[in-house]
């Protein structure tokens, strides 16, 4: 039997996205259209699609690809399909904030009333699905690792990760399958030359790190000025791997000098082009006055 015949129509329109729409009119009433936009960008507008773009959508991804694996077929497609009338439970914690805001700003709109259930559940659940005839909760995941910039990144296991097991493994925000997680620490240059999909491949390269794939794969020194260094080497199936070695001016508190290598594109022909590049501008244009 189809889920939707078991459980009726989603309700996610009317769960979800008519009570936003009725309280965002109710603070543009009462805050003004400036106060309410305002506020909003304060308050949440810029983390709703950092978690939507960073988070929510990989994991999105992975659900979708997992449905695919484990139900082929029609049902799977069903299935797939109903992964987007999720109801995003702590994920829809950021906009729920701005509305908290604005109702101490004119507790007299009553605007957190029509959005209590949603503000409830995201406390204590995760994904939820509302239909016609059942709702059907996740609990919240108990790991959720990010980089520096937010992308969900873990080279020792699942980057989000469930009670019941279930995780999400991502480098950099990409998601990557559980086996290539296993290999990372034995990676060798044969290994990641043998890798078809280019996308695993960079994965591969940043974890074992572009100075010794450089080093150990033989690439080719194509010279050398004030700046630094270009390194290139060829990689089957995917662009040339060309980088510029550099060496930080100042000196670390024992004396030594720190290198760094920045990835350019493949067309560059000095480093200092390359250095150019990497604060946009050309090679003519970059004349730094103090280097640091």
């Amino acid at each position: 039997m189809r889920l939707g015949g078991v459980a009726g129509a989603s309700l996610r329109r009317r769960v979800r996205t008519e009570p936003w729409a009725a309280a965002r009119q109710a603070a543009v009433d009462a805050l003004g259209g400036d106060g309410w936009a305002q506020l909003s960008a304060a308050a949440g507008r810029r983390s709703w699609p950092l978690v939507m773009d960073l988070v929510a959508s990989r994991l999105r991804l992975r659900l979708s690809e997992d449905l695919a694996a484990d139900f082929p077929g029609a049902a799977g497609r069903t299935l797939r399909s109903a992964v987007l009338d999720a109801i995003y439970g702590q994920h829809d914690g950021t906009w729920l904030a701005t509305f908290e805001a604005a109702d101490r700003l004119a507790p007299e709109a009553g605007l957190l009333a029509p959005l209590s259930g949603l503000a409830a559940v995201a406390q204590h659940a995760g994904w939820w699905w509302a239909t016609e005839r059942f709702a059907i909760l996740t609990e919240r995941p108990t790991r959720l690792t990010r980089d520096n910039v937010g992308r969900l990144h873990r080279g020792e296991g699942p980057a989000m990760e469930f009670p019941d097991g279930y995780g999400l493994w991502a480098w950099r925000g990409m998601p990557i399958p559980p086996e290539l997680v296993a290999e990372l620490p034995t990676l060798t240059v044969a290994r990641i030359q043998q890798e078809e999909n280019a996308e695993l491949r960079r994965v591969m390269l940043e974890h074992f790190g572009y100075e010794r794939y450089l080093r150990e794969a033989g690439a080719r020194n194509l010279g050398s000025d004030e700046t630094g260094t270009l390194w290139r080497l060829d990689l089957p199936g995917d662009e040339p791997l060309v980088m510029v070695e550099v060496v930080n001016s100042t000196p670390e508190p024992d004396g030594t000098s720190r290198v760094y290598w920045l990835r350019v594109p493949p067309e560059t022909n000095s480093a200092r082009e390359g250095v150019a590049w990497t604060f946009g501008l050309t090679a003519e244009e970059y004349h730094p006055s103090i280097q640091t």
